[in-house]
This record gives structure tokens, C-alpha cells and sequence, in this order.
């Protein structure tokens, strides 16, 4: 339920005095249930049992019946520790049913409980109807496609604008020219009304509409049904027209993402980056994880770290072994200071976890009642529980509808929302938490190394996607000039603005690798080596790895979105690292790197060509590059394909420095 409202009445005329009508009060709701969006009516007599809830099915003929599953299936939790909260029911147990029901028979319940009850669809919506301003109670008046007008709803505690608003998060509503009382539901266009992940399959609301509101499900879904169809939806009514140019497709695009501009053609204000020769990409190898004796070693007798940066160079080279994760990650993700002591970290952690509970036991306290007048509470309980609902259960930690891991997913989730309310939660957050959570085994280091994280990735969950617009910005400069040539065949297949890297940014590839390889890839992606945006880079390799195959087949727009969302779970973790150092080296190494790539790396004064003795200009400039990552590691190393190298063959590789 994402909206309800009580106190909604119908006006009857059925009173005993036909001048005087009969008011019926009744509770007014929009529920979402998979992909349909339902809006409901009924008298007051009638939500009392909350046992049997109708919902229209994809056509009129049919009504799905909601059961509850029986009582001995819902009892859950009695076996479980204390510790996770066993009082919290977290899946709601619910199956569902066809039941017959007759065509166009809107108005009334298939139970025959009240005449007056009625629900449908926002498919089947036409327009909505408002009252004059000033003129009595609020009232609307929905009509149907099929032209069913259905009784009044009149607002006696309150307006209508909360149901509106709640409404055009999944339909486009515009005022008729004729009347601007009447909101008209925008339904031109069907097949583009269709999300990505859903083609064919499953009513939707727009895709617009549903990259501004959820841009997570939109893009986390499957890509693979996406065909020529897709295309129909772009042409609009133009039966004509063959192919929209590449500009309008990026309209398109920045009309969902409002500031996205990824340019397909030259515009005031950027930088034309020219094809600039980079050299050869260097050989790089990765050596072994770092171990439980390395890491003791690099700490002193009070605890402290003794060479942060050699410690973070071992990590980016070669990840963690796994018993160091719950330690390491704490200093990676800035929950323990690297010059903090044992003690010292003793004592931070006794604070946070009192200031945890504190925050935990705010939303714990909320009753029933007090969570009905706080909608955006209700709505992040809601989409939580529908993440963690979907969590990736191929990890024992995680498996079981009532597993524990899940219980602790759902709570860290909430007390989240009550240390930033603002942002709340928005749905691919759990991708983030679940792997931090399995390492730490912990909820408090769990929930504070969680909001560290949040920390570096909150721009991409904020209502703007400000985050998310920079991302494909500077991925879109950093892959024209390591390969302007496949640039340029994107842009020709409408592909240039690369909106399917949209979910490896949105959730740090996330979804895109095995549960232990994505612990391995964010290790090393936290130590912030060899340059800024190194996560940038990883995209590149990536997709610089699959570009033979793109272009030699000749892939259209429709065949590159496929293509790339069937690469999950498929690509080798340990090759796209190399490849994305070596091109990092490639980059750095470049005499004449444009200023916006050099400011997208961190580089600083990479535009001007160093004297070769000195490495200054002629200005005296010094050049900033992480020159320290290629000093000598004198460890063993694994290559990419799993072969161990000797220490001669990485001292060698390790000599290959930035210019």
C-alpha cells in the first residue's frame, strides 16, 4: 500500500429524502503489486477484514484474489536468536489466485459486499476529474477508458493532492486543453510504456516515468527481451521514419536524466578530445592477497598501521585474504582512522555501537498508527522490504526466506534511513550492504562501514542523479580517447550516451560479478590507487574487451544492450584489474593528456610535455602522478590467467613508470 487515506466518501442519492444524499465513508488506497498499480474504494463495513483484498487482473475479465497464506505458515522466528529481532515478521507470506469474475463489472466486489466498492487498474485510467477550488469538500471523479465513470470520491479529511502527487509517480497526468479540471493520463505511445526488463510481458506505467522514479529497476532488469520493438517507441506515430538520429536519441535519454549530456556532436563548451596516440598498453600482473603475516608485520605494538601506502599498494595489486576482510575493510571504507590505535578503536567502537541502538530503537518504537501518518517512512519500509526480498541468495549467509542475514539487511537498512532521512533509502542500496554485512558478521560494523560507503556512493541515489550524470559523462570522455573509433560505432547505433554501464555505476558492479569476486574488486577499488575513478577504468577495460566482438558483428542498439547485460556473472575478475591498470599506466604515461581527462584521473598538469631529465616544464611544474604504485613489491605474483610469476618478471613490470 502506498497510499491510503480514510475518511474519502461517495455522495449517494439513496437517502430517504431525494434532496439529501447519503454519505458513505470508506478508505481510499493505491497498492503496487508486481508491476500493476491498483486503486481502491471500499466502504468502511468492508476493510474490516483485511483477509481477501480483489485487485483487477491484466484484463477486465478477471479479478486476482489475495489470500493470506494460513496462520502456521506465518509463524516464524521462533528459533531464533535474540540478537536479530526474532519479533520482526520481515516477508510478508501472501499467494494469490485467479478467481472469475464478469466483464466490466467494476463497481462491485465479486463477494457482493457492498455495491459501492470498486478498484482498477491505472491502465485502464482515462482522466481524472477535480472540483472547482473553493467550492466545498475535494472531490475526483475517475474515468475509465471504456468511458465507466465511477462515483465521486469526496475528501472530508483533507485535499486530493497527496493521491494526485502519489499518482503521477507512475502515470503522466496534463491538463486538458478544454478543461483544467480534467487530467488527462498521457497514454500515447504504449510500447514505450513498457520498462526494459518487462518488454512484452508485463503492463508498465513509462519508461520516462520510471527512469525518473526507479532507476534501479529499470536498469537492474533484464535487457535481454529488448528487440526491434523498443524502436517503435522512440519513432513514436512516424511509421516512416527508419531510425531516430543519434541526437534525438540522446534527448531522449536526457529527458529521463535530466543534465545528462553526452555529446554526438561537437557543442560550445567542450573540449574535442582528437585522436591522440597512447602506446602500447604495458603488461601488468597481480600478485597473491595479501596475508594475515603481511598485515601483522606493517602494525605496531599499539596497533597502528605503519606504511599505509605500501599496505594499500599490496592490497590494489592482490585483494585481501579473506579472515583479514572484517579488519581491513573497517580502515578502507574510513570507519577506523589508519593512525589509530587498538584502544582507540576499542573506544570508537563502544561509542557507534550505542549511537547505533539509539537510532535502531527510533524506528523500532513507531506504532502501527504513528507509521500510517508518516508516508515516507511507510514507503522506505516498503522498498526495503522489497530489496531485501531479492537479495542473492547463492550466499549461505543469505539463504532461507527467514535467515538472519536477511532480518539484520532489513534493520541496518531502516536505522539508515533514521541517520539520513533525507535520502531515506532508495532501491539498490542492499546491492551495496549485503557483501559489507557477510564480511563483517556484525551489525554495528556492518551498519558504520555501510554509511561510510553510502558516503562515497550518495550522489548516485539522490533525486537528481547528479552523480550518475558526472559518471557517464567522464566514462563517455575516458573511452573516446582510449578508442574514439569504437566511440564513434556507438554513436552510430544510437548506443553513444552507454546507458547500459548505467547499473555497473548505480551499484559498483554489483551484479556484474560473482559474490567473492565483487569482495575482491571493491578491496581494491577502496584503496583509491592507481588514480581517482579508477572504477572509470574498469568500465573501459570491460568494454574494450568486448568491442571485437560488438563491431565485428555489426551490433545494433538493441543487440549491444543484450550483449552487455548477458555478461554478468561471466566476466574473469583478474583480467579486467590488469587491464584496467594497464590502461590506467597507458593514460598517465601520455605526454599530452587533455585537461579533462587529466582532472577526471586526478592527474594534474599531464597537458604539458615534462623535460626528460628533471620531470618538470619549462615553468618549473612539477607533475603529480601516483608514481609510488609501480615501486618494487618483492612478493610473488598471479597474472591474470592464474599463473604465478617470479619476482623478476613483477620488479620488471613494477619499472614501467608514469611519465
Amino acid at each position: 500500500v502506498v497510499y491510503e487515506q480514510e475518511g474519502v466518501f461517495i455522495h449517494s442519492s439513496c437517502g430517504k429524502n431525494d434532496d439529501q444524499d447519503s454519505l458513505i465513508s470508506g478508505v481510499l488506497r493505491v497498492i503496487e503489486k508486481e508491476s500493476e498499480v491498483i486503486v481502491d474504494w471500499r466502504p468502511l463495513d468492508d476493510t474490516l477484514d483485511t483477509s481477501n483484498i480483489l485487485c483487477a487482473g491484466k484484463d477486465s475479465s478477471s479479478v486476482v484474489e489475495w489470500t493470506q497464506t494460513p496462520k502456521d505458515k506465518c509463524s516464524r522466528g521462533a528459533d531464533r536468536p535474540s540478537s536479530y529481532e526474532a519479533e520482526w515478521d520481515m516477508v510478508t507470506t501472501v499467494s494469490f489466485k485467479k478467481k472469475p469474475h464478469s466483464n466490466g463489472d467494476v463497481t462491485s466486489h465479486a463477494n457482493g459486499e457492498s455495491k459501492w466498492s470498486f478498484l482498477f487498474s491505472l491502465t485502464d485510467l482515462k482522466s481524472i476529474k477535480q472540483n472547482k477550488e473553493g467550492m466545498g469538500w475535494s472531490y475526483l471523479v475517475f474515468c475509465l477508458k471504456d468511458d465507466v465513470k465511477l462515483p465521486a470520491l469526496h475528501f472530508h479529511h483533507g485535499d486530493s493532492k497527496l493521491l494526485i502527487k502519489c499518482l503521477e509517480k507512475h502515470v503522466v497526468l496534463n491538463e486538458s486543453p478544454q478543461d483544467k479540471r480534467i487530467l488527462l493520463v498521457n497514454s500515447q505511445n504504449k510500447s514505450l510504456s513498457q520498462s526494459f526488463e518487462n518488454l512484452f510481458d508485463e503492463p508498465s506505467y513509462g519508461l520516462l516515468q520510471k527512469l525518473k522514479k526507479d532507476p534501479y529497476t529499470v536498469t537492474m532488469g533484464r535487457f535481454s527481451k529488448v528487440t526491434n520493438y523498443i524502436f517503435d517507441s522512440f519513432r513514436l506515430s512516424d511509421t516512416s521514419t527508419q531510425r531516430r538520429p543519434p541526437s534525438e536519441m540522446a534527448d531522449f535519454l536526457n529527458d529521463a536524466i535530466p543534465g545528462l549530456k553526452i555529446n554526438q556532436q561537437e557543442e560550445p563548451g567542450f573540449e574535442v578530445i582528437t585522436r591522440i596516440d597512447l602506446g602500447k598498453q604495458p603488461e601488468v600482473s597481480r600478485r597473491e592477497p595479501v596475508s594475515a603475516e603481511e598485515w601483522a608485520k606493517n602494525m605496531d605494538s599499539e596497533g597502528r598501521i605503519l606504511n599505509v601506502d605500501y599496505i594499500k599498494r599490496l592490497i590494489f595489486k592482490g585483494g585481501l585474504c579473506h579472515t583479514l576482510r572484517k579488519e581491513a575493510w573497517k580502515f578502507l571504507l574510513g570507519y577506523f582512522p589508519w593512525n589509530s590505535t587498538k584502544e582507540e578503536r576499542a573506544n570508537l567502537q563502544k561509542r557507534k555501537t550505542d549511537e547505533y541502538f539509539r537510532m535502531k530503537l527510533q524506528w523500532k518504537s513507531v506504532s502501527e498508527e504513528q507509521e500510517k501518518r508518516n508516508s515516507r517512512l511507510r514507503d522506505y519500509r516498503s522498498l526495503i522490504e522489497k530489496d531485501v526480498n531479492r537479495t542473492d541468495r547463492t550466499n549461505k549467509f543469505y539463504e532461507g526466506e527467514d535467515n538472519p542475514g536477511l532480518i539484520l539487511l532489513h534493520d541496518i537498512l531502516m536505522t539508515y534511513c533514521m541517520y539520513d532521512f533525507d535520502l531515506g533509502y532508495v532501491q539498490g542500496m542492499s546491492d551495496l550492504l549485503s557483501p559489507v554485512l557477510y564480511v563483517m558478521e556484525n551489525e554495528v560494523d556492518a551498519f558504520w562501514c555501510f554509511v561510510s560507503y553510502m558516503d562515497q556512493m550518495h550522489q548516485n541515489f539522490e533525486e537528481q542523479m547528479q552523480g550518475m550524470k558526472t559518471q557517464l559523462i567522464q566514462l563517455s570522455t575516458l573511452l573516446r580517447l582510449l578508442d574514439s573509433g569504437f566511440c564513434s560505432y556507438l554513436e552510430s547505433q544510437d548506443s553513444g550516451y552507454l546507458y547500459f554501464c548505467f547499473r555497473w555505476l548505480l551499484i559498483r558492479f554489483k551484479r556484474e560479478f560473482s559474490f567473492q569476486d565483487i569482495l575482491r574488486l571493491w578491496e581494491v577499488m577502496w584503496t583509491e590507487l592507481p588514480c581517482q575513478n579508477f572504477h572509470l577504468l574498469l568500465c573501459c577495460a570491460i568494454l574494450e574487451s568486448e568491442k571485437q566482438q560488438i563491431m565485428d558483428k555489426h551490433y545494433g542498439f538493441n543487440e549491444i544492450l543484450k550483449h552487455i547485460n548477458e555478461l554478468s556473472m561471466k566476466i574473469d575478475v583478474e583480467y579486467i584489474l590488469c587491464k584496467a591498470e594497464a590502461i590506467s599506466m597507458q593514460m598517465m604515461n601520455c605526454k599530452e593528456l587533455p585537461q579533462a581527462v587529466s582532472e577526471i584521473l586526478g592527474i594534474e598538469s599531464s597537458s604539458v610535455t615534462p623535460d626528460s631529465d628533471t620531470g618538470e616544464d619549462e615553468s618549473g611544474a612539477v607533475l603529480s602522478c601516483p608514481t609510488s604504485l609501480y615501486q618494487s613489491i618483492s612478493t610473488p605474483v598471479v597474472a591474470a590467467n592464474g599463473t604465478r610469476d617470479s619476482t623478476e618478471q613483477m620488479s620488471e613490470t613494477q619499472s614501467l613508470t608514469p611519465a
